[in-house]
């Protein structure tokens, strides 16, 4: 048996033991994914009394405990160091080892639904942490640029600093909501918490018109008002980030196990589930 968790506070809310079960009984494995309460400022505590355990082999974090979790880890992959945040713990013969899987979940959804990213133009709309984790990722699938927006415009600008400095031949610019009134995009992505208050990023609605794909990285049971709104504009391929939740997921569990696994029946699944 191995030994499997999640972090967080809150974290009753949490899908992943559901995922990780599902994972294991499409490959065969024998697991134990639980999720963990921990207290405010005891994350670390409570991370390493499970990993202490024998066994006890991995486990992901969750808010607000991905910064707790990038500081106490010995090694960091590149997507861990890029996003300045850990969501997947592994225990290794080298110590601790931290991965951000976050925005290889968003890339391995959007190619699951048969979204082109090479050499497209990408538009992300918010500069916070969930913006952050997918600019790398995306920069992977070798995309033409990414223009990244936000309300407080100096921010996206000091976002995209903290990147090209490294990468200087990232096609990477920044600007606030009214940087985009003329541009065309072939791929949005909504990385803002928006959605989760019934709002839509004050953009100009052309923006919807001429796209392969519209994402926002939330979901909930019924379409955001993000989506509702990019399809009111005539936008047609809009996505919800539940497939990003579970493509996530997925490269931790082939992290933790070596095993690849199908997404797709896990994402049905869960779309059931939530839509009751």
């Amino acid at each position: 048996m191995q030994y499997f968790a999640v972090f967080g506070n809150p974290i009753a809310q949490s899908k992943s033991p559901a995922i990780h079960q599902m994972f294991a009984q499409q490959v065969k494995l024998n697991i134990d994914y639980r999720a963990i309460l921990a207290p405010i400022g005891g994350f670390e505590t409570s991370a390493a009394e499970f990993f202490a355990q024998p066994h006890h082999i991995g486990a992901n974090v969750t808010m607000p405990f991905k910064h707790d979790a990038f500081s106490m880890c010995d090694v960091l992959t590149n997507e861990a160091k890029s996003a300045q945040a850990v969501n997947t713990l592994f225990k290794t013969a080298e110590g601790l080892l931290g991965h951000n899987t976050d925005g290889l979940g968003l890339v391995q959804d959007l190619i699951r639904q048969q979204v082109t990213l090479k050499g497209q133009r990408i538009l992300v709309i918010g500069a916070g942490g969930a913006a952050k984790g997918i600019i790398a990722p995306l920069f992977a699938q070798d995309i033409h640029s990414l223009h990244i927006i936000n309300r407080n415009e100096q921010r996206a600008k000091e976002l995209v600093a903290q990147f090209v400095s490294g990468q200087p031949n990232w096609k990477f610019t920044a600007g606030g909501f009214d940087s985009v009134k003329h541009d065309q995009y072939d791929v949005v992505i909504n990385a803002t918490s928006l959605s989760m208050n019934g709002e839509v990023p004050d953009i100009s609605n052309h923006i919807y018109e001429e796209t392969t794909c519209i994402y926002d990285m939330v979901y909930r049971k019924e379409p955001t008002a993000f989506l509702k709104h990019a399809h009111q504009q005539g936008s047609r391929n809009v996505s919800d980030g539940l497939g990003m939740l579970v493509g996530q997921a997925a490269k931790s569990f082939e992290l933790w196990t070596g095993q690849v696994v199908n997404t797709t029946p896990v994402l049905e699944t869960l779309r059931k589930q939530i839509q009751g």
